[in-house]
């Protein structure tokens, strides 16, 4: 954690020392200057947190520094120091922009809570300020839910990054499967929780705009920079940065973020001095990494660095026994949120939505359920109520579309085949559905590759295993009563057990 910088101001040597003595034993960072032009000096590269300043110095006025100091950084807590607290140069100090005024001789407990409570009060100020801008929102009721085998090992992830104070942490998985959650998590269960902590969508964010979101800009940087702007970078010091969809991030502010992984500095648009910064910095994304910087599309060095630790969030699809568990969280979170009274879910509805193969993942899942929610008049969500979209794409019952000519689609669910005592080919029931999905797709092999979800090469390969090479979407297969091109046509329970290869034309 990075510790509060405090700078001491005053030629006295004395009081300088005991103030710096007093203030590292409460484990600040602390320096001193005797002279105003040695403070100023001292601003540049130390930016100091909170400033002590002695009202007189042998080559400044106080209170001229003051005005100077807060002029370039409105931010700056400055506590001026003064042999006498009632004189009117402590009323000036106040009216210029000081935090507040000590007295000399100094009270030990005084100076420290003086000291405490302004350091409060500008964090304060920063949560407001993020508030603001839209940079942290309020996720009191988000959560990671779920208790399979991959999300328990999600779960060992956080508590090994967050207990270590990991600086870097890479993020993978799928889009809408709780990156930022996990992200969050992190934060939450570390040391830096009580830091701040600012989510930044660099695939949301122009790039002529980013490097300005990220690292700020000085007074005249560019024709609208009528003050100085703090970055997200500087807002977050001693906290985390989440910079979400790095895959995004154009090459050239890549090596900024790079530098800021191995120094801690940056440099502001338009500064001319490096500012530091130490925060954890968590990035996340659903593309291949790895692949990108093969195709120079991600620099293989700021990748290295983020992935030291690498936390992989499983899709929906394979973890789901959560979604009885995502399910009633939903409802109960929406049923807060709306004012509803909704109980639980169907087991009907249950089995609709685990049938599923959600490419949305969690995301889609709990819209899904908001609008069954909306829809539904009882207290427990029924099939009806469930989002028409996601059983169209369902992949149970499973539609496999009839191969007779001129018939109908069946459907079936996968639980209802009931083997033959003898047992069936894997290898005929995959020639069916290949010829299946050729069909449905006119004979396009890219279409049917995308049906099947494989790659074309992948299906171009089991075509020529299979001797399927010269199969066009104008073969026709019916059944034995049906026909003399094939024996067999669909898949479906009675006939599993009597699939066989089809018989040629011309030999029909």
């Amino acid at each position: 954690m990075a510790r509060n910088r405090i700078l001491v101001v005053d030629d006295e040597k004395l009081i300088s020392w005991s103030l710096r003595t007093m203030l590292e034993k409460f484990n600040y960072q602390v320096e001193t200057a005797a002279t105003g032009a040695e403070a100023i000096n001292l601003l540049a590269t130390f930016r100091p947190n909170l400033m002590m300043l002695d009202v007189w110095l042998p080559d400044f006025n106080g209170l001229d520094l003051l005005k100077q100091f807060k002029a370039s950084d409105e931010d700056l807590l400055v506590i001026m120091m003064t042999g006498d607290a009632n004189a009117d140069s402590a009323v000036n100090a106040l009216k210029s922009g000081a935090e507040d005024y000590i007295g000399k001789p100094f009270n030990v407990d005084l100076v420290r809570h003086v000291i405490e409570q302004a350091l409060e009060k500008k964090r304060l100020k920063v949560e407001v300020d993020l508030f603001r801008k839209g940079v942290r929102r309020n996720t009191a009721h988000d959560k990671l839910v779920g208790n399979c085998p991959k999300m328990i090992d999600v779960f060992k992830m956080i508590k090994v990054c967050a207990d270590n104070d990991a600086k870097t942490i890479l993020i993978l998985g799928e889009s809408g499967t709780g990156k930022e959650l996990v992200a969050r998590a992190v934060h939450s269960h570390s040391a830096r929780a009580d830091a701040p902590f600012i989510e930044v969508n660099c695939a949301a964010i122009p790039e002529n705009l980013l490097e300005n979101e990220l690292f700020g800009h000085e007074r005249g940087a560019y024709t609208d920079a009528s003050r100085k702007q703090k970055g997200i970078f500087e807002l977050a010091d001693g906290g985390t940065v989440f910079l979400d969809e790095i895959g995004d991030m154009p090459i050239s502010m890549q090596a900024k973020v790079l530098k800021i992984i191995e120094t801690k500095r940056f440099r502001r648009l338009g500064g001319e001095e490096d500012v530091e910064a130490e925060v954890r910095i968590i990035a996340a994304t659903h593309q291949d990494l790895s692949k990108m910087v093969a195709e120079k599309n991600f620099r293989g060095d700021l990748f290295y660095r983020l992935n030291v630790m690498n936390i992989r969030v499983p899709s929906l699809r394979e973890r789901l026994d959560d979604i009885p568990h995502l399910a009633q969280y939903f409802i109960a979170r929406l049923n807060e949120e709306y004012g509803r009274n909704v109980e639980g879910i169907s087991p009907e509805a249950l089995r609709y939505l685990k049938d599923y193969d959600w490419p949305g993942n969690i995301r889609e899942l709990r819209n899904t359920i908001e609008r069954a929610m909306m829809l539904e008049t009882g207290t427990t969500i029924n099939l009806s109520s469930l989002n028409a979209d996601s059983r169209q794409r369902k992949q149970g019952p499973i539609l496999l579309k009839g191969l007779f000519t001129g018939q109908a689609p069946r459907s079936f669910s996968l639980d209802q085949i009931s083997f033959p005592p003898d047992g069936i080919s894997m290898e005929e029931v995959e020639i069916l559905l290949i010829k299946q999905a050729l069909a449905k797709a006119e004979g396009n092999q890219t279409k049917a590759a995308k049906f099947l979800k494989m790659s074309r090469d992948t299906l171009r390969y089991r075509m020529k295993k299979f001797g399927l090479g010269n199969f066009s979407k104008k073969c026709e297969w019916s059944s034995e009563g049906e026909g003399k091109q094939a024996e067999v046509t669909e898949l479906r329970p009675s006939n599993l057990h009597s699939i066989r290869k089809p018989i040629p034309k011309e030999s029909a």
